[in-house]
């Protein structure tokens, strides 16, 4: 893939504060018209990136194009092609929907003719239509947070960053968010995300990279990323305790593998599987065979909880500098 297809391109990016590396050697590559994650613990240098990637603050080495300008060299440049959605609503809560685009579209130069028909337009895109004149002070935070993704849309950048941009909604307000998202990426915009919700990434993302202490520690597909940790697995909660290692023993011989992890306390085991079909059939009748009964039987692919948890183990030194940040 070559620069000219790619809306992001991020090398060996560093900063550090006090001494202490926020980014590390960053690598990051991300294609036009796509929705690429990027998932972290706190700390892991997810904000700092998305703050150097829109000129907000300079990196200290490495190399960093967004929409094909280095964002050292042409900081007016990249800024004119892209949008920023930050943690924090950036909307006046006095004013009406209509009135905060209105504002932005002049901030941008659009003139008052233009600016209008702008926030016309997004109003209408976003489903606020009928909200347009009220204060937003009364919107929901579902509606809210849509309002400040159109704010982020008035020049119709090329490149879109989302930092984090469904905390604290509830589930509701995550789902319009998400259509939203979809819908400018149908559109030919690209969008960096960055999430703690690890279901939004599923949801969103083609591409996932995977950040922690200040470097990409693992890169691909929601799916790619999931089979690092294998295939499918079955879960069996046993209804008495007592069966859980007769269980254990016996689906270790139906399927044989000695695979089988068990937790006492919750009567539970976990096993490994590739034909997934086939070895259900298996457990079920070696189950029945043995006269074991199960409360409840689940086949389930890893999930990116796991993904996560497994990639981005801290070390004690590491556990320590997010304490401190």
């Amino acid at each position: 893939m070559t620069d000219t297809d790619r809306a992001i391109v991020v090398e060996g990016l560093r900063k550090t504060y006090g001494g202490k590396h926020a980014l590390d050697g960053l690598d990051l590559s991300v294609p036009r018209g796509t929705v690429h994650a990027v998932l972290g613990p706190n700390g892991a240098g997810k904000t700092t990136a998305v703050r150097i990637l829109s000129t907000l603050l300079r990196h200290d080495a490495g190399r960093a194009e967004v929409a094909g300008y280095d964002v050292r060299r042409d900081p007016d440049e990249v800024r004119y092609r892209i949008g920023l959605l930050g943690q924090h609503a950036a909307v006046d809560e006095e004013l009406s929907g209509r009135q905060n685009l209105d504002m932005f579209g002049r901030l941008y130069h659009l003139g008052a003719r233009r600016a209008a028909a702008r926030a016309g337009e997004l109003l209408a895109r976003f489903g606020l239509d009928d909200a347009g004149h009220k204060p937003v002070a009364r919107y929901s935070g579902g509606m809210r947070r849509r309002l400040d993704l159109a704010a982020a849309l008035i020049l119709a950048p090329e490149v879109l960053f989302l930092d984090e941009p469904t905390t604290g909604l509830d589930p509701r307000g995550r789902t319009e968010v998400w259509e939203a998202v979809r819908s400018l990426v149908g559109g030919g915009t690209t969008v960096l995300l960055t999430t703690q919700y690890l279901e939004e990434a599923d949801q969103l993302a083609d591409r996932i990279t995977v950040v922690d202490a200040g470097r990409a520690v693992a890169e691909g597909t929601a799916d790619e990323l999931k089979a690092r940790l294998g295939g499918d697995r079955i879960d069996i909660v046993v209804h008495r305790a007592g069966q859980l290692a007769a269980a254990a023993s016996a689906v270790a011989g139906a399927l044989g593998t000695a695979d089988v992890r068990t937790d006492a306390d919750r009567r539970r085991l976990s096993v490994p599987v590739t034909d997934r079909m086939a070895a259900l059939a298996a457990v079920l009748g070696t189950l029945t065979a043995a006269g074991i009964e199960a409360e409840d039987i689940a086949l389930r692919r890893p999930t990116l909880d796991e993904v996560f948890l497994h990639v981005t183990r801290p070390t004690a030194d590491a556990t320590k500098e997010a304490v401190r940040r």
